[in-house]
C-alpha cells in the first residue's frame, strides 16, 4: 500500500464584506467597471485624456506669463580695424586704481568709436626699461592709440612717442588724476581715433 500525501498550502483567511477597507472596495469597483468596457471606449477615453492635458499644458504656457530672464543680444559687436590699448604698472586694472578708472573711459570711447580697445599689465620690476618691450609689442600689434597709466610706463611711452613724433604734430595728451579723468580719457581716446580715421 502506497502512502499519499497532500501537501496543503497555508492560505490567509478571506476578507469579510465588513472587513474590507472603502479602499480595496474602490479599486475592485474600479477593475469590474474596467473590465466591462470594451477596448474602443477605452482608447476613446485615453485619446479624450490626452487632449485635454495636451490643451491644460498649451494654456499655461501660453497665459502663464513670461518670468524667464531676457534672452542676451547674442549679435557680435563689429569693431573698426582701429585698435587703443592701455598699459599700466603691476595692479593692472583693479578697482579703486587711476587705471580701473581710464580703462572705463577707453571702454566708453569704444562704444562711441567702435575701437577695440584691449589692456596690458607689466609685469615684473616695474621700471621705464621693463615697460619699453611691452610698449613695443602694443606698437607692433594692433594699437594705434596707446594709454599709459603709471610713472615707469608714461616715462617710457613719452620718450617713444616723442622720438616717433610726426612733423607738426603732438600725439602725446598729459592728463591728471582727479574728478573727470573718465570722460577725458574718453575724449583723448576718441580725438585719436577719429584723427586715425
Amino acid at each position: 500500500m502506497t502512502k499519499q500525501v497532500r501537501q496543503v498550502t497555508q492560505s490567509r483567511p478571506s476578507l469579510t464584506r465588513q472587513q474590507e477597507t472603502g479602499v480595496t472596495r474602490f479599486g475592485r469597483a474600479v477593475v469590474a467597471w474596467l473590465r466591462a468596457l470594451s477596448r474602443r471606449t477605452i482608447a476613446i477615453a485615453a485619446g479624450a485624456l490626452a487632449l485635454v492635458a495636451a490643451v491644460v499644458v498649451v494654456c499655461a504656457c501660453l497665459s502663464g506669463g513670461d518670468e524667464r530672464p531676457p534672452v542676451p543680444d547674442i549679435r557680435a559687436r563689429h569693431y573698426t580695424e582701429t585698435g587703443a590699448c592701455l598699459l599700466t604698472g603691476k595692479q593692472g586694472i583693479t578697482a579703486g586704481t587711476p587705471a580701473a578708472t581710464v580703462w572705463q573711459g577707453m571702454q566708453d570711447a569704444s562704444l562711441k568709436t567702435h575701437a577695440r580697445v584691449s589692456y596690458q599689465q607689466v609685469i615684473g620690476e616695474q621700471s621705464a626699461g621693463n615697460a619699453r618691450p611691452f610698449l613695443n609689442s602694443m606698437l607692433q600689434g594692433s594699437c594705434e592709440v596707446v594709454v599709459a597709466v603709471g610713472g615707469p610706463e608714461v616715462r617710457q611711452d613719452r620718450l617713444r612717442a616723442d622720438r616717433w613724433r610726426p612733423p607738426g604734430g603732438g600725439n602725446v595728451s598729459l592728463l591728471h588724476t582727479g574728478d573727470g579723468l573718465r570722460s577725458e580719457v574718453a575724449g583723448a581716446v576718441e580725438r585719436a581715433i577719429d584723427a586715425r580715421s
